[in-house]
């Protein structure tokens, strides 16, 4: 079994942040098939000046297929904004993935070349959610590597930046709220209950 690590968590939870406000920005007037159709007559009229061509006249499954994607990627951004998460950029980092490829794709058989510049985006936050995973996940398994011929007694369980590798989760800024309210109170001149084992 492969073991993944989170990338270092605060900046990395800013770039996972940055890409989710892009998305939700971008994508708000796909969401609804009347801003599609506001939308798609501004991409027309900004390919037109910008020399890159215009999108194909609306129809009602174009205008289905754009709100559908609009309304999950807006959900899908709103999760991200709200509990950004490491693994989050994971998965957005492969979406990412599969988006340019269909856009590549979609520019190779004749779209307009309006679409370079989602195309530059995607392939920008993709990078830059996936990189550090890859990066972080070689790290740790040269680093797990060295240390396998160590008894357990002696070996550290914890990988670099604090991540513990022997849980599943990831420990978030909530979880280390929650265990600090989980604590129980102490009032001063009083000691914690003693384990009796």
């Amino acid at each position: 079994m492969i073991r993944l690590f989170a990338p270092s968590r605060f900046t990395y939870l800013r770039v996972v942040r940055a890409s989710a406000w892009y998305d939700l920005v971008v994508t708000a007037g796909f969401a609804t098939p009347w801003t599609y159709a506001l939308l798609h007559g501004g991409l027309s009229s900004l390919g037109r000046a910008l020399g890159l061509g215009v999108l194909p006249a609306l129809d009602p499954v174009q205008t289905l297929y754009a709100n559908l994607m609009g309304s999950v990627v807006v959900v899908w951004a709103l999760l991200r904004i709200v509990k950004p998460l490491p693994v989050h950029g994971l998965l957005d980092g492969v979406a990412r993935t599969l988006f340019a490829t269909w856009q590549a794709y979609a520019l190779a058989h004749g779209a307009t070349r309006l679409l370079w510049l989602f195309f530059v985006v995607e392939v920008a936050f993709g990078l830059a959610q996936l990189v550090p995973w890859w990066l972080n996940r070689r790290t740790n398994l040269v680093d797990l590597a060295g240390r396998a011929d160590e008894p357990p007694a002696q070996r550290s369980e914890t990988a670099p930046e604090g991540i513990d590798v022997t849980s599943p989760g990831d420990y978030t800024a909530d979880a280390a709220e929650a265990e600090e309210k989980a604590a129980p109170m102490l009032r001063p001149g009083t000691s914690p209950a003693t384990n009796p084992s």
